[in-house]
């Protein structure tokens, strides 16, 4: 199926992504994301793309082959100005990654300028090493790239014990299947339901991704103790936001300092993170309830339903109303 053009009128997904192939890249990785959301996509084995999209690209338009000798054809145009959920870098020999042209650094340096989170799948890490994305964050890598990858990005904080690790925008994965990493991101922008289906028609038990090793690589958990702590706290008060000054009390720090922490940690100050929470929670229940706007709205710390609507606009590009119209159209497609 070809990638959907940016003027599509038809029901749009909750989650799109792009995919970019660098040549002998790694094919379990990338099957493992996109099967599972092939599954997340469609109601029982229908395949097709309603609720998630994706596309195959490559740096030069043309096919490329996987380490394993498989080819793959692009289905579209490299295209950096989308506004994707989530742009993959799918890596693999290391000979393809590790110097990187100048113009696809500079290009990914402009996604994460744009806050579109980037994954890395295997050496893909090495794309935004050379980028500068991870200097001073934590990256998941494959162990027996640890050491060239600390003397090419020392600013770098490399991990081999995680299944991926989400720091500052930038999810990075070692490789495997990356079924994990696609269940977390099915169930943040799909909901729950479809999660368990993925795992479920994967032969995956969900305590693999649910026990303890997998929690600590969700991208609400990071390694600084505070930024964790005042997640929890943000969470349990979606309804009825406290002042951040009064957060910063509460943990211990000064709210200059709150502010430092979580930008080093997720990338965004504190306010941003949290307002980035409630619209997740807002955007979830209205597709899994009938609560009206206004009610959404109060249920989810904003003002009123004209406080929501605009920042979900501004988040989303689309507002709420537009958001349930087209999650009911795709309901009745999937019921065809």
């Amino acid at each position: 199926m070809n990638a959907p053009a940016e003027h599509d009128t038809g029901p749009q997904p909750d989650l799109t992504v792009g995919f970019l192939l660098i040549k002998n890249f790694t094919l379990a990785s990338v099957a493992g994301l996109v099967e599972s959301l092939r599954f997340a996509a469609d109601e029982s084995f229908g395949s097709r793309q309603i609720f998630c999209r994706w596309a195959w690209m490559t740096c030069d338009n043309q096919p490329v082959t996987a380490s394993c000798g498989l080819p793959v054809s692009p289905d579209a145009p490299l295209d950096f100005t989308r506004r994707w959920d989530y742009f993959v870098v799918a890596g693999g020999l290391l000979e393809e990654t590790r110097n990187p042209p100048e113009w696809l650094t500079e290009a990914l340096k402009e996604l994460h300028a744009r806050n579109i989170p980037i994954i890395t799948l295997c050496s893909g890490a090495f794309v935004a090493g050379k980028a500068g994305l991870l200097d001073g964050k934590r990256c998941a890598i494959h162990f027996t790239t640890r050491d060239e990858f600390r003397q090419r990005f020392p600013k770098a904080i490399p991990v081999i014990d995680k299944t991926y690790i989400n720091d500052g925008g930038i999810i990075s994965c070692p490789g495997g299947t990356a079924i994990d990493l696609a269940a977390d991101l099915i169930r943040r922008h799909c909901g729950l339901v479809r999660s368990q289906k993925v795992l479920k028609y994967l032969l995956v038990e969900e305590a693999t991704v649910s026990g303890k090793k997998a929690r600590a690589a969700q991208p609400d958990v990071y390694e600084n103790e505070v930024v964790t702590r005042v997640i929890d706290f943000m969470k349990h008060h979606l309804d009825s936001p406290v002042p951040l000054a009064e957060v910063a009390e509460f943990a211990g720090v000064t709210f200059r300092q709150l502010n430092l922490i979580f930008a080093k940690s997720t990338g965004y100050s504190a306010a941003v993170y949290w307002r980035r929470m409630r619209l997740e929670r807002a955007r979830k229940l209205m597709a899994d309830s009938s609560l009206s706007i206004n009610e959404i709205a109060i249920a989810t710390g904003f003002a009123d339903a004209s406080h929501l609507i605009a920042w979900f606009r501004k988040q989303y590009g689309e507002t709420p109303s537009l958001f349930r119209k087209r999650r009911r159209e795709a309901e009745r497609l999937m019921k065809k």
